[in-house]
């Protein structure tokens, strides 16, 4: 028999004895002292890079409030690039969760991606915190108990836009999108709003993600003459669609408004273009409250630039990490005890304090924004704690 094999029989017969005598205890403050281990699975490259770089910011800042500890323990961090490509969402989260033995899953942007993660969150039970992709399932029919939301759905911001329009005397609208999942699921909130304050949506117009070749789409729209044009895009695609929306000669002619993600970290590329387009968004830059203020102040100067609802997101998300971590002293095994603590939750946020649904989504206020200056400006709540439906969530 070799030493090695002769080493793991007498550790092993040593760790029985110990376990029969209640002797494990030294074990048990050894794997508490152990760091925890985070995983970030965010896009670091295309269309949404800005985007996880943002969240990660977010975090972070959260995380170094509180001495760079998660419930007194010391963290260690493991990132994987999604590189928004939902076809190795699966092999990534898994690498994360087999590989590196994270305790924690922290991602993602893109709603494609977020449903092989959530496999394998389900699969395997690892602690999952969404810090962006509003994909409804998630937190509906395939809502789970290990899993979290910290943004939105995506018909979450869209479902405080219908009566907005309607009380502005806008009643004939055209929709466009690209055509996937969170697309698809913005139009489901403008939808329900739009049509039951008794607004009429006159054509839907949409191409595939994330093509960027609006021309023909917004000769459609100037033929159509509706009395607005409601959309969600976001990141770079987004800032084309602003300006491409100018130069056909529709700014100033009919309004554009939008899932507030239109304008999220897009002003400076979009230019004066973006001037006078209106959203509805669960945060918003020019929130005049203290915490908002100190938030951004703090944020500009650890990483000298401005926070976005991406780097809300993130940090709404260390806050909720650090209140589940604290209730359990850092021992992310006590699940039940952990979980309870993060879903009765107050999140003292920048975006202005929200709680957790039954069904793990933020109930939470939607601002109506208008954007100046490279500034999405508030100019008043459009709905007050709103909540996602749940609809098919059974926390099993």
């Amino acid at each position: 028999m070799s030493s090695s094999r002769r080493l793991v029989l007498s550790r092993s017969a040593t760790l029985i004895a110990a376990a029969s005598t209640g002797l494990l205890l030294p074990e048990i403050v050894r794997a508490q002292g152990a760091k925890v281990r985070i995983g970030l699975m965010l896009p670091y490259t295309g269309t949404f890079a800005q985007l996880g770089v943002a969240i990660e910011n977010g975090l972070r800042l959260a995380i170094d409030e509180q001495g760079g500890k998660l419930g007194g323990r010391e963290i260690e961090w493991f990132k994987v690039d999604d590189e928004s490509d939902p076809s190795k969402g699966v092999e990534n989260a898994t690498k994360l969760v087999q590989r590196d033995k994270v305790d924690v899953i922290i991602g993602t942007v893109h709603s494609g991606v977020q449903m092989g993660i959530h496999k394998v969150a389900r699969d395997t039970g690892v602690l999952t915190l969404i810090p962006n992709a509003g994909v409804h399932a998630a937190t509906r029919a395939l809502c789970a108990p290990n899993v979290f939301r910290t943004s939105f759905t995506n018909s979450q911001p869209t479902l405080a836009l219908g009566k907005v329009l309607v009380d502005k005397g806008l009643k004939k609208a055209v929709w466009i999108t690209w055509k996937y999942a969170a697309g698809d699921e913005a139009f489901e909130g403008f939808k329900e709003s739009y049509t039951k304050a008794g607004g009429t949506i006159v054509k839907e117009l949409g191409l595939p993600f994330p093509n960027v070749e609006f021309q023909a789409l917004l000769t459609e729209i100037a033929a159509i003459k509706p009395d607005v044009v409601v959309c969600f895009f976001a990141g770079g695609g987004a800032a084309k669609f602003i300006k491409d929306y100018a130069a056909a000669g529709l700014k100033g002619k009919i309004p554009l408004y939008g899932s507030g993600f239109l304008t999220e970290g897009v002003l400076d590329a979009a230019g004066p273009a973006a001037d006078g387009i209106v959203t509805t968004m669960h945060y918003s830059d020019s929130l005049d409250t203290a915490r908002n203020k100190k938030f951004r102040l703090d944020y500009a100067k650890t990483y000298k630039s401005q926070p976005d609802v991406y780097a809300v997101q993130g940090y709404d998300t260390g806050l909720l990490l650090i209140q589940g971590a604290n209730a359990v002293k850092g021992d992310l095994s006590s699940k039940a005890a952990l979980y309870k603590a993060m879903e009765t939750a107050v999140i003292d946020s920048p975006r202005g304090k929200w709680t957790m649904s039954k069904a793990h989504n933020p109930v939470q206020d939607i601002y109506l924004r208008v954007v100046e200056n490279k500034e999405n400006k508030v100019i008043g709540v459009a709905a007050k704690a709103l909540s996602d439906s749940g609809a098919g969530c059974k926390m099993g």
